[in-house]
């Protein structure tokens, strides 16, 4: 009979994963709508973009005072708050009558966003011990790279057959029932010394990831020699300088970068963050590689863009339960950044619409390779922190996985728009050589990263690498004979 601990986790895990896959959703299923909510509000496409940029400045912005918090009202209070902030907003996107209204609207999502993850995720492994965070995090790798999957698919039928508001509007019977089943079933759980909130590291933490934020989104429209963008790109870098000297400094940081002394976190962290630079990256490069340059429809794109989802679903199963215990992850992340750099390579061999069958095969290659990647990854990031660091560790861990999705999808904009139309004779919505040279850089990307994955020592991921052990059975008491 399970007991209380065991229910527990199995609320905190629901709970988490839902919130989880609302907001990797997101990622990719906006994207695909933004030229219906141009058309619909009678902006340009450019203006339009401001929807993305609003919720990811959101999202960074607050993803640092998420840890304090999480330990200052509880993990419980905080992540359902959170989880009814992103609901109410997604439900008011919906019905925005405005782009400037939809997009101080998606910035609210975007709050939400930002402080549901880190707590979550603190809370999940504060739950779990080392020895069953393999399994979780499968099931948290299949979220992550399920949802983007989904994302262009759900968007493509949303707007081709009903209306753009759906793609807001499909978040709040998720977030409804995440709501009522935490409140009735979650515990709480409060910090015995949750510290003061560090002000000077919320505001150099706010400003320069905002303004670093700006600059990677604005890079790829404006032109990475814009003074707008260098101005952005400079402020933020300056601050983030000034950020590390002051919370090296403080006794109670907002972000604490002490927890960059743990080899094992740090490598972590910068694993997850280059795998999604190529990931999210790949995702954001094949939908618009598929309808720009191949000419397919939304729909059809997001069904090829399937192929990775349904690579991550069964490379998940084969790293949890097979591969990671036997093979550790040092060898496990570096053969998965591999096979990342394959299929993207492989995609950039793709050059007509009747080559699809390819492009679906090439990115299940890439979900295997992100399942051998983020489920390790995920695994060892909290294996040597403490649980009263969890909470502070958590929020930059998640901070690196959002930066790497931003650069990915800014730097192969960057590439993509740079060389569109250099090639003398070649139109532009003909020439597929510049997304081939995207999907290249994205497969260079993932190949450098295997010098970070060899860092990786399996002796300190021990603990995350034994099997959890099952409860003995107890033996029934034999009757005595006379």
């Amino acid at each position: 009979m399970p007991n209380e601990n065991d229910s527990q986790r199995v609320v905190v895990a629901v709970v988490y994963v839902a919130a989880m896959f609302m907001s990797v959703l997101d990622t990719t299923i906006v994207t695909v709508a933004l030229p219906a909510i141009a058309r619909d509000f009678d902006v340009s496409a450019a203006s339009v973009g401001a929807v993305s940029i609003a919720y990811l400045l959101a999202l960074t912005v607050f993803i640092p005072v998420s840890g304090w918090l999480g330990d200052r009202i509880g993990g419980k209070r905080a992540l359902l708050g959170a989880i009814g902030l992103f609901t109410l907003g997604s439900a008011l996107c919906g019905c925005a009558g405005s782009l400037p209204m939809l997009v101080a609207l998606s910035a609210l999502q975007g709050v939400g966003g930002a402080v549901m993850l880190p707590v979550g995720l603190a809370m999940l492994f504060r739950a779990y011990p080392p020895a069953e965070r393999v399994r979780l995090s499968g099931t948290l790798a299949l979220v992550t790279a399920i949802g983007p999957a989904l994302g262009p698919l759900l968007g493509g039928v949303f707007t081709s057959y009903a209306t753009w508001r759906l793609v807001f509007f499909v978040n709040v019977p998720i977030g409804l029932a995440a709501l009522v089943w935490g409140a009735l079933r979650l515990d709480a759980h409060m910090q015995p010394r949750p510290g003061r909130l560090d002000l000077a590291g919320l505001v150099l933490s706010a400003v320069g990831l905002g303004a670093l934020m700006t600059g990677v989104a604005e890079g790829a429209s404006l032109g990475w020699g814009s003074p707008l963008v260098l101005t952005a790109v400079l402020a933020g870098v300056l601050m983030l300088v000034a950020l590390v000297f002051v919370e090296l400094r403080v006794a109670h940081p907002l972000i604490d970068m002490r927890m960059f002394r743990n080899r094992l976190f740090t490598v972590a962290t910068a694993l997850y963050g280059l795998a999604s630079v190529a990931y999210i990256g790949a995702l954001y490069l094949v939908a618009v590689f598929l309808q720009e340059g191949l000419g397919v429809s939304a729909l059809v794109s997001g069904l090829t863009s399937i192929g990775s989802a349904v690579g991550v679903v069964l490379g998940g199963q084969l790293v949890s339960r097979v591969l990671y215990a036997r093979v550790g992850p040092r060898r496990l992340t570096a053969a998965g950044l591999v096979l990342i750099a394959l299929s993207l390579a492989l995609m950039a061999r793709i050059t007509a619409a009747d080559q699809l069958w390819w492009a679906r095969l090439d990115l299940f290659v890439l979900g295997l390779g992100v399942a051998a990647v983020f489920i390790p990854s995920q695994a060892i990031s909290m294996a040597t922190i403490s649980r009263a660091d969890t909470g502070r560790a958590s929020p930059v861990f998640n901070a690196g996985k959002q930066l790497g999705s931003a650069v990915g999808v800014a730097l192969l904009s960057t590439v993509v728009g740079s060389l569109i139309g250099s090639r003398p004779g070649a139109a532009a919505s003909a020439d597929l050589f510049p997304y081939h040279v995207a999907f290249l850089t994205a497969a260079a990307v993932a190949l450098a990263a295997v010098a970070v994955a060899l860092v990786i020592r399996d002796a300190d991921a021990a603990a995350t690498m034994s099997r959890p052990m099952r409860p003995t059975p107890v033996a029934r008491p034999r009757l005595l004979r006379r």
